[in-house]
C-alpha cells in the first residue's frame, strides 16, 4: 500500500512538472510572437539589420526574462481555468513588468540602437492580448466540455431542464448570482437548471446574465412564475444568498411564506466570498420551509381518485376568496371541471381569485357571485341557477377572540349560513355537500367552536337523513387543525410582529396546536370528499387529518425566528400575554361523544358522533336565529351550549318524534338551568 501511495505521488508530481512546461512553453510562444508582431505592426515587416544580427541574443533574453518576470509576480500559481476579471488585470501587471525587465535589460547591454520607441508598448499590449486569450480560451474550452459533458448534468442555463433536474430562479446581488451560476457549472453533481434571476430592485429586468434572464423583483415573484409556468419552464424552487441584508428578519419568512404558497422550496446558498473560492465538490444549498415549522412530512394524497371525480363538474365554492376557499379553487381548477361558482361577501378577495383562476384557466367557466352565506334567498336563487353538482363550503367567521364578543354574528354565519347552504344543496340536487370544520369545534369552549360545532351536526343529519335514499346529497365534514400562513393566524401575527423586531406574543408557555399547510388542508377536503362519493364510507362520518403530534406554540416562534435568521431571545423577545377569550390551552382531534376509527385513506381518520335528528336541530337553529336577530348574545351563548351539552349527554337512537320531543325537552331543560330560571326558552326568542 505504501509503495502504490508513493507511485501515484510521484506520477502526480511528474504530471505536474509536464503541466508546468506546457505552460511555459505557451507563455515563451506568446511572448516571442509579440515580439515579432510589434516590429511588424510598426515597420510593416522589415526588420532593422542590427537587430537581425542581435536576434540570437536578443530573443532569448526577452523570453527568458519574461518568463522569470511572470513567475515572480506569481502568474504560476493562479487557476487559470476560472480567469476572471480581476485575473485579467493581474496580468496586465505581469506583462508590465515582463516587457519593463527584457527592453530595460537590452537598453543596458548595448543601448539597443535599433529599437523603435514604440516598439515596448506595442509588444505589451499585444502580449496582453496573448496571454489573456489563451487563459480565456481554456476557461471557454473546459466550460464547454463540462458543459456538455453527460457526466456532468450541467445545462445550458437559462433552457428548459430536462426530466429529473431541478428548475431554479435566484434571488440576490447580480454579482453573487454570477458566482452562483458559476459555481453550479463546475459543479459535476449538479441537479439544477437556473431559469431566472430576480435581484432586490430589479433595475436589470430584461438583460441577461451569463445567459440566464433577469426577471425583476421579488414583489413579482407569483406573475414571473405564472410567466414561466405558461413557457413551459415552471421553478421547482428559489435560490438567495444566505448573508443577503435584504432577507434577514421579516422579509425572510414572508419570502418563504409566498414561495411556499407557489409550491416552491427554498434554499440559502452560500455568499460570494465563498463561492469565489468552490473550484469543485457540490454546492453546499440549505432548503428552507414553512413546513419545516410543522416538525413532520408534508403528507401528500393521491389525486387520482379527486381528478376522476372533478372532470367536467359545475362546481361551487363558498368562502372563495379565503386562505381555504381560494386554494380549493386553484386545485379544483387544475382537475379540469366545467365551472366554478366562486361565493364570497368580501369582495376585492372575489376579485382577487376570480382574477387569477381566469388568467390561469382560460377554459373554465368562471362564475363570481357577491354573496353573503347569511342571504338565504339569494343562497337558494344562485343553486337554481347554476345547479351546481358539488358544493365545497368553507365561508366561515374563524377567528376565535373576535366570534366570542360577537356571538350573534358567529351563529348567523356558522349556523345559520351552514344551514341555508346545506339546505340549498338538498333542494337543488347537488351531488354533495363538504363542509369545511376545524379542531376547535371539538369540546368546545368558546362560541367559534361551538357554532362550527354546530355547523357538523346539521351536516351529519342530512347525512344520515339520506342514508337509505338512492341518490340522495352526500353532506361531509373535513376537519383539521390550523393552517399555516392562513389570514388572522399565528403566521402573519408573527411575520407583522418580526417586521416590528417583536416582541413574539404567546398566550401560555405550554400551549399548543395542531399545524398544517394549506396545500395539506385542501388535499384532505378534496381527498375525503371524492372517498365518499365513491362510496365505501358510511353516512354521518366525519373525516379527520392525521396531523402528527401538536406542536407547541411556544417551538413555533423560535423556529420561525430562527427562520428569519436570528436568535430567540436575543435578537428577538418571545412574550407570554395570557390567554384569549374562548380558548383552549389544548387543542384535540375527536369530541368526548365521538368514536374515533380508521379510514381506507392514509393520514386520515373517521369519526363517528352522536347524531341529533335533523327537526330537533331545525327547531333550535329557528330558536338561535330569533334570537341572533335581537341581538341576545347571553342568551345565544346559553342556547348553544344547551344543544352541545345534551349532544354529549345522551346516544340519540332512531331519529323518530319521541327522540325528537325528548331532546327538545332536555335542551329547554338545560337552557333554562344556564338562564338561571324557568320559563325563558320561549321568552328569550320573544
Amino acid at each position: 500500500m505504501l509503495q502504490r501511495t508513493e507511485m501515484t505521488a510521484r506520477k502526480v508530481a511528474l504530471m505536474r512538472l509536464v503541466r508546468f512546461a506546457g505552460i511555459i512553453s505557451l507563455d515563451a510562444g506568446a511572448v516571442a510572437l509579440s515580439f515579432f508582431l510589434a516590429f511588424d505592426l510598426r515597420l510593416q515587416g522589415a526588420l532593422p539589420p542590427a537587430l537581425n544580427e542581435a536576434l540570437p541574443v536578443v530573443v532569448p533574453t526577452v523570453i527568458i526574462l519574461s518568463v522569470i518576470a511572470f513567475y515572480v509576480t506569481g502568474l504560476y500559481h493562479r487557476a487559470w481555468r476560472y480567469v476572471s476579471i480581476g485575473d485579467l488585470f493581474f496580468l496586465t501587471e505581469a506583462a508590465t513588468l515582463a516587457v519593463a525587465m527584457s527592453f530595460g535589460t537590452l537598453l543596458l547591454i548595448d543601448g539597443a540602437p535599433w529599437l523603435p520607441a514604440s516598439i515596448p508598448v506595442i509588444q505589451w499590449f499585444v502580449l496582453i492580448v496573448l496571454l489573456g486569450g489563451m487563459r480565456v480560451v481554456r476557461r471557454v474550452s473546459r466550460e464547454a466540455r463540462t458543459r456538455f459533458s453527460k457526466r456532468g448534468k450541467i445545462l445550458p442555463v437559462g433552457k428548459a431542464a430536462p426530466a429529473g433536474l431541478r428548475r431554479a430562479l435566484l434571488l440576490g446581488d447580480p454579482d453573487w448570482a454570477n458566482m452562483l451560476i458559476g459555481a453550479l457549472q463546475r459543479d459535476a453533481s449538479a441537479d439544477m437548471s437556473i431559469i431566472g434571476i430576480m435581484t432586490h430592485d430589479g433595475r436589470d429586468a430584461n438583460l441577461r446574465l451569463r445567459g440566464v434572464p433577469m426577471l425583476g423583483s421579488p414583489e413579482l415573484l407569483e406573475d414571473i412564475v405564472d410567466m414561466l409556468d405558461q413557457q413551459g419552464r415552471r421553478p421547482n424552487c428559489l435560490i438567495v444568498n444566505q448573508n443577503d441584508p435584504m432577507l434577514i428578519g421579516p422579509q425572510m419568512v414572508k419570502l418563504v411564506n409566498k414561495a411556499e404558497q407557489l409550491g416552491l422550496d427554498v434554499a440559502r446558498a452560500p455568499d460570494p466570498a465563498g463561492l469565489q473560492h468552490q473550484r469543485k465538490g457540490k454546492i453546499d444549498l440549505q432548503f428552507l420551509n414553512l413546513t419545516d415549522l410543522l416538525d413532520r412530512q408534508e403528507l401528500k394524497l393521491d389525486k387520482t381518485i379527486v381528478r376522476e371525480t372533478v372532470y367536467g363538474c359545475r362546481i361551487m365554492v363558498t368562502g372563495a376568496g379565503g386562505t381555504i376557499g381560494s386554494e380549493l379553487v386553484r386545485q379544483l381548477a387544475a382537475f379540469g371541471p366545467d365551472e366554478i361558482v366562486l361565493i364570497d361577501h368580501a369582495e376585492y378577495n372575489l376579485y382577487a381569485i376570480d382574477m387569477e383562476i381566469r388568467e390561469k384557466f382560460p377554459d373554465i367557466s368562471i362564475i363570481a357571485e357577491l354573496c353573503c352565506i347569511r342571504q338565504r334567498d339569494r343562497i337558494m336563487q344562485l343553486f337554481a341557477q347554476h345547479r351546481p353538482e358539488l358544493v365545497f363550503h368553507a365561508a366561515a367567521l374563524k377567528h376565535v377572540p373576535l366570534v366570542e364578543g360577537n356571538p350573534c354574528a358567529g351563529v348567523q354565519t356558522n349556523v345559520l349560513g351552514t344551514r341555508n347552504v346545506a339546505d340549498a344543496v338538498r333542494k337543488y340536487g347537488a351531488r354533495a355537500m363538504v363542509q369545511v370544520s376545524t379542531d376547535k369545534a371539538v369540546n368546545p369552549v368558546g362560541m367559534m367552536g361551538t357554532t362550527k360545532r354546530l355547523g357538523e351536526l346539521y351536516a351529519q343529519a342530512l347525512d344520515l337523513e339520506g342514508a337509505g335514499e338512492a341518490g340522495s346529497a352526500r353532506f361531509m365534514t373535513v376537519r383539521f387543525g390550523n393552517v399555516l400562513g392562513s389570514s388572522g393566524s399565528l403566521i402573519p401575527l408573527f411575520q407583522r410582529q418580526l417586521s416590528r423586531h417583536g416582541p413574539l406574543t404567546v398566550t401560555h408557555p405550554d400551549i399548543e396546536r395542531y399545524f398544517m399547510t394549506v396545500q395539506e388542508a385542501v388535499q384532505l377536503i378534496l381527498q375525503s370528499s371524492t372517498r365518499a362519493l365513491r362510496g365505501g364510507v358510511d353516512h354521518g362520518r366525519i373525516f379527520v387529518l392525521d396531523m402528527g403530534k401538536p406542536i407547541k406554540i411556544m417551538d413555533i416562534a423560535k423556529r420561525m425566528i430562527r427562520l428569519a435568521g436570528l436568535e430567540p431571545d436575543i435578537d428577538v423577545e418571545i412574550r407570554v400575554v395570557g390567554l384569549r377569550p374562548g380558548e383552549k390551552l389544548y387543542e384535540e382531534l375527536f369530541d368526548q361523544s365521538e368514536e374515533q376509527l380508521p379510514s381506507a385513506l392514509p393520514g386520515i381518520f373517521e369519526a363517528r358522533s352522536n347524531p341529533v335528528p335533523l327537526a330537533t336541530l331545525n327547531e333550535m337553529f329557528n330558536q338561535l336565529d330569533a334570537l341572533a336577530r335581537t341581538g341576545n348574545d347571553e342568551a345565544i351563548c346559553s342556547l348553544s351550549r344547551a344543544i352541545l351539552d345534551q349532544v354529549n349527554d345522551q346516544v340519540f337512537g332512531q331519529l323518530d318524534e319521541s327522540t325528537h320531543t325528548a331532546t327538545i325537552s332536555a335542551i329547554k331543560q338545560a337552557f333554562n338551568s344556564r338562564s338561571g330560571s324557568s320559563g325563558h326558552f320561549q321568552g328569550a326568542v320573544q
